[in-house]
């Protein structure tokens, strides 16, 4: 095998029970976009077993896959557009986002034979998705057509825990909810909490927080503290193996455009994953760990394949595995580490593993 990126579930479940604990409330579990790259229905049914109330996830046919999978849990879907097959959605059970009126109608007209559930999205800030100009006209006759069971928003800086905008974004949400509950509405699930809200704002926990990079193991933000510091378990380690070990002289220049030289006599290893499989071409200042040690990239990241220098020292042979990220705890990069070397954040690192690479699932990794 040349690449396999190892999935412990047990951290996925270790990470779900300390951020319920924490929040004190219900827990829906992201695992939208095949669970940050950690494997859809494996960690769906982590998560449920470790006590998680929901799961979420972006799309339908990620909804529609975790109920053919055998998913009985509640599950929410918020990013279904107008022209969707809600009727489906319906007859699966499964929790409709509406972001709009003209969505929220299309999902009445589905509702003939059996009321959809729905998470109604408020714009409080983030001038993404969500009911914004348009709620001032919402009529409780709009909602007489469907079962409304929950309401939510989502912080813009919540990674930023100072910023006046979160309490600005929850005083927002907390006002445009009076009128849901004008109409009657008053028993419903109200949720804006994301990961860095659930760790740092108590006060935005509500009735459920939706922890998505958290359950994962990977803090939000490095500048919130370390994942370690939160009692999170990173649950992905990388690996490849070196396709070849060769030794090159000083001035060697490596990869396409020869953007970089070697600087010393020294002994390259070639890894067998490239943009590809998700390493980002862009990456400066990340590399891999091999028997003991760090060896950088070195020139550009290619579509199958990078290279690093290993040091005229290294023992390094082809065929060895190497840890392109981990949680750290030996001195391997992690996924922070890959981020920071893109201009990026953990989330896409994790995220953009691609299907190339086969998800091994573990108790434990570490």
């Amino acid at each position: 095998m040349r690449a396999e990126a190892i999935i412990d579930l047990s951290a996925i479940k270790h990470n779900v029970a300390q951020l319920k604990a924490k929040s004190g409330t219900q827990l829906l579990a992201v695992v939208k976009a095949d669970a940050y790259g950690h494997g859809l229905i494996p960690v769906a049914q982590a998560a449920i077993s470790a006590g998680a109330d929901m799961v979420g996830v972006a799309l339908l046919e990620e909804a529609i896959a975790l109920r053919e999978a055998g998913i009985t849990a509640p599950i929410l879907a918020w990013l279904v557009q107008p022209g969707s097959d809600f009727k489906s959605a319906i007859d699966l059970d499964i929790d409709l986002a509406a972001a709009s009126l003209k969505a929220l109608r299309e999902i009445t007209e589905a509702s003939s034979q059996k009321k959809a559930r729905v998470h109604l999205e408020l714009d409080t800030g983030m001038s993404r998705g969500g009911f914004l100009s348009e709620w001032s006209q919402l009529t409780a006759s709009d909602l007489s057509g469907v079962d409304v069971v929950g309401v939510f928003s989502h912080f813009a800086r919540a990674d930023e825990p100072e910023e006046a905008q979160n309490q600005d974004q929850l005083d927002r949400f907390n006002e445009m909810v009076k009128v849901l509950e004008g109409f009657g509405h008053t028993n419903i699930i109200r949720h804006i909490s994301n990961s860095a809200a659930t760790l740092k704002n108590s006060d935005a926990a509500l009735d459920m927080v939706r922890t998505g990079i958290a359950i994962y193991g990977l803090t939000p933000d490095v500048g919130m503290g370390s994942a370690k510091e939160f009692g999170l378990r990173p649950a992905m380690q990388l690996r490849s193996s070196l396709y070849l070990v060769k030794d090159v002289p000083a001035g060697t220049p490596v990869g396409y455009g020869a953007s970089e030289s070697t600087t010393r006599d020294t002994k390259l290893g070639v890894v067998t994953m490239g943009y590809a499989d998700g390493i980002p071409r862009i990456a400066r200042g990340a590399g891999v760990w091999i028997n003991g040690e760090r060896a950088p990239i070195i020139g550009r990241v290619s579509m199958d394949q990078f290279v690093v220098d290993l040091g005229p020292d290294s023992k390094a042979q082809s065929g060895d595995w190497v840890v392109i990220f981990g949680n750290g705890s030996h001195g391997e990069y992690t996924a922070e580490d890959w981020g920071a070397a893109c201009g990026s954040i953990n989330y896409e690192i994790v995220t953009r593993i691609g299907p190339r690479v086969p998800r091994i699932y573990s108790a434990h990794v570490y």
